[in-house]
């Protein structure tokens, strides 16, 4: 046993030796911020390239539009609004939405009894009886003239007696004539109310049904939101009051202020985009569709209206927004796309390849960005190679000294 532990003994020390001798003439395969005097260098070898992933593109130069920036916010499309008031004097029954409520075209919104429709109702039904009687008098009459037309030949009636017979008949006709009149006007004035032809003829055959026939129901529009809500069960509504406002919001108008040093240069008409902070990374496109013929004379500013499609709803009223508006004219800038550009210490840098294994890491402005891009103010020439695949693996490198000590 104790030589086979003295066997033992012996390997472990052996094996121990060897491998403090390989680890000690062994290359470390790391990638370190070079040991130069500027700081801002990364040295890569290029197998820890290809772990990296590391890709380069040239920088290059576009022709793009001036952009003017301003700031606005989300309203309602007001070619899309609707206030909604009684059509009458009524006493509310029931209330069907609420403040917020999303509404579909011809919904219930409030039911309420409409105390002059009621009383147009009765008055109906009152014209339509003058007229029944009416009818019934010119009947009469008729046939009171065709007997003293069969008279008049057998000298069996005076002339006088004959003519008198001859004015009663006309006076029923206009008589009848007057109230048909007075009945169409007060027909006319139910349709206003909403009652169709048939629900006005529902009304004269059930006399007894016009009460329920008052009760009116106030309906949307359209689609919508209700943005505005006024009124309670119960409650004594009129024309005068308008108790609820609804929006279509699938469309929502932008507004801006633009200054008067920009308005040469902002068409009247084009596209627009609109952010959010709500949505950082989303740009809404829209149109221009207004820009003011007249200046605040306080802030020296024109109203930019500009459409924007919001069948997603994301666009809530209210909400600030920035506003980026085409100009008339273009310019070249640099460009470089969004993946080479990271943030270290609040700058906005890049990794620029000086030769095969070495890379700057650069400060740079930068101005206006595009869906996939942004232009560069400072900080970069044409056709210097920026790495756009694989900069945050740089930006480690140089945040944290080596890579190979992650």
């Amino acid at each position: 046993m104790n030589k086979r532990a003295l066997f033992v003994g012996i390997a472990t020390v052996l094996i121990f030796a060897v491998a403090t001798f390989v680890w000690k003439h062994t290359p470390a395969q790391k990638t370190q911020v070079a040991e130069t005097s500027d700081p801002n260098m990364v040295e890569l070898t290029p197998e820890l390239q290809q772990t990296g992933d590391i890709k380069t593109e040239a920088v290059v130069e576009q022709q793009i539009t001036k952009r003017v920036k301003i700031t606005g916010s989300v309203s309602p499309d007001e070619t899309k609004l609707a206030h909604i008031a009684p059509l009458g004097q009524g006493l509310v029954e029931e209330v069907y939405v609420r403040l917020g409520d999303r509404v579909r075209k011809g919904q219930p919104l409030l039911q309420y009894d409409n105390i002059e429709l009621g009383e147009l109702i009765s008055e109906h039904l009152t014209a339509h009886s003058e007229l029944e009687r009416a009818r019934a008098q010119a009947q009469v009459a008729v046939k009171a003239l065709d007997r003293a037309n069969n008279l008049i030949g057998v000298e069996a009636i005076s002339p006088r007696d004959f003519e008198l017979r001859k004015a009663e008949q006309q006076s029923a006709l206009a008589d009848i004539a007057s109230k048909q009149a007075q009945l169409a006007r007060v027909e006319e004035k139910l349709h206003r109310f909403g009652l169709s032809e048939q629900q006005v003829s529902d009304i004269t055959k059930n006399e007894g049904g016009h009460r329920t026939a008052s009760e009116t129901i106030l309906r949307a529009p359209f689609d919508g939101i209700v943005i505005k809500y006024d009124v309670g069960k119960g409650e004594l509504v009129g024309q005068n009051k308008e108790l609820f406002t609804i929006a279509d919001t699938a469309n929502v108008w932008v507004q801006g202020d633009v200054y008067e040093k920009d308005l040469g240069s902002i068409p009247s008409t084009g596209d627009c985009i609109v952010n959010v902070s709500s949505y950082a990374d989303v740009p809404f496109r829209g149109k221009i569709t207004y820009l003011g013929d007249f200046l605040d004379p306080n802030s020296r500013t024109a109203k930019l209206r500009c459409v924007v499609p919001n069948n997603d709803g994301r666009l809530k009223l209210e909400m600030f927004a920035d506003m980026v508006i085409p100009t008339k004219s273009s310019t070249t800038v640099l460009m470089v796309p969004k993946s080479a550009i990271q943030e270290v210490n609040g700058d906005s840098v890049v990794f620029v390849r000086k030769d095969a294994t070495h890379f700057e890491k650069r400060s740079v402005k930068l101005g206006g960005k595009g869906d996939n891009d942004f232009h560069v103010i400072s900080g970069l020439r044409v056709g210097e190679q920026v790495v756009t695949q694989g900069s945050f693996y740089l930006k480690t490198a140089i945040m944290r000294g080596s890579i190979g000590e992650e």
